[in-house]
């Protein structure tokens, strides 16, 4: 196999093992016996375990964002954006659950770079949900409506990921952006800007 190829096969391997049992419990042992290479191949391509987590994270983050920017850069209007928004979100969320699992795991929060890493990328979603809320007035009001809706979508993502049952990403993203459309038209004008 090409080394690009490999490179990319021990990343999808690596992801889901590390979502499954989390970095502490996971050991490059393992990543390599799942991908079917030896321990010296999956270290020619990356130089250790905590290297390996670190781009892993980096790279989810960089996807998500992304997804949710191609998404909301097509709409035409401010209730489009939160509704194509919403859906990109939970579409990643149902059908990348070992990617979400990866960026917004509880064990995170225990390791500071980890940490680090993950509230860049909500930090970066925030502030470019802030910048399509269509609200005149303070921009620190903006912010903090935007990293409220960041807040509730992870934490209806992270229901989501638990659930064993079938999960409708479509209807969820429905009904969550209809409570934050209708919920954004309610907010008074913060006259202090």
């Amino acid at each position: 196999m090409p080394a690009d190829q490999r490179r990319l096969q021990l990343f999808e391997v690596a992801r889901e093992k590390f979502s499954e049992q989390g970095f502490h419990s996971t050991s490059m042992d393992e990543i390599a016996e799942a991908a079917g290479v030896t321990k010296p191949v999956l270290y020619q391509h990356f130089p250790s375990k905590r290297a390996l987590y670190v781009e892993l994270l980096e790279d989810t983050g960089r996807e998500l964002l992304t997804t949710l920017a191609d998404a909301t850069g097509r709409a035409g209007s401010g209730r489009e954006r939160v509704e194509l928004g919403m859906r990109a979100y939970f579409d990643f969320a149902t059908g990348h659950r070992s990617a979400f699992r990866l960026l917004f795991g509880t064990s995170l929060r225990s390791d500071d770079e980890f940490s680090r890493i993950v509230e860049e990328i909500i930090d970066a979603a925030a502030e470019t949900i802030s910048t399509l809320i269509d609200l005149p007035g303070a921009t620190e009001q903006r912010n903090v409506l935007a990293i409220a809706l960041v807040g509730m979508a992870e934490a209806i993502g992270r229901h989501v990921v638990r659930s064993t049952a079938p999960v409708d990403g479509e209807q969820l993203a429905q009904w969550i952006s209809e409570f934050a459309w209708f919920g954004l038209r309610g907010v008074r004008i913060d006259p202090a800007d």
